[in-house]
């Protein structure tokens, strides 16, 4: 499972890594510390977060703009069927669904927690994995 620094899951939420770090001190996310020292986030708790912080709002009112509409975030859920998954990611308050073949999600590795980037163009949404 893929850990992130407080810093990266600041970023991911859309957030100062401040924040992240009151957010962690207050016990609204579990942390570990690797071999150097360092806070770490696992994916699937970071993930967790990431939904309540969309649907109950942060403690900063930021606004939000994406350039060249991409969407860096983190994957929330992942359904799989015989073809086609549908995969969702939360990016700071913004989730984004896409629907792709399950090949796709298999070859880009997308899991729950994993950190990812939704490009939409129109009514397409294509996810490249980060």
């Amino acid at each position: 499972m893929q850990s992130y620094t407080i810093g990266q899951a600041a970023r991911l939420l859309g957030v100062s890594p401040d924040t992240a770090r009151r957010w962690a001190d207050a016990g609204r996310v579990a942390t570990h510390r690797d071999a150097g020292g360092r806070r770490l986030i696992d994916g699937r708790d970071l993930a967790a977060l990431s939904v309540e912080v969309a649907r109950t709002g942060g403690e900063d009112d930021i606004s939000y703009t994406s350039a060249r509409n991409a969407f860096p975030g983190i994957v929330t859920a992942v359904k799989l069927g015989d073809v086609a998954a549908q995969v969702e990611i939360q990016a700071g308050p913004h989730r984004l669904v896409s629907l792709l073949t399950r090949e796709a999600v298999e070859e880009l590795g997308l899991e729950v927690g994993a950190e990812a980037t939704a490009r939409v163009k129109s009514t397409n949404v294509h996810i490249d994995r980060t």
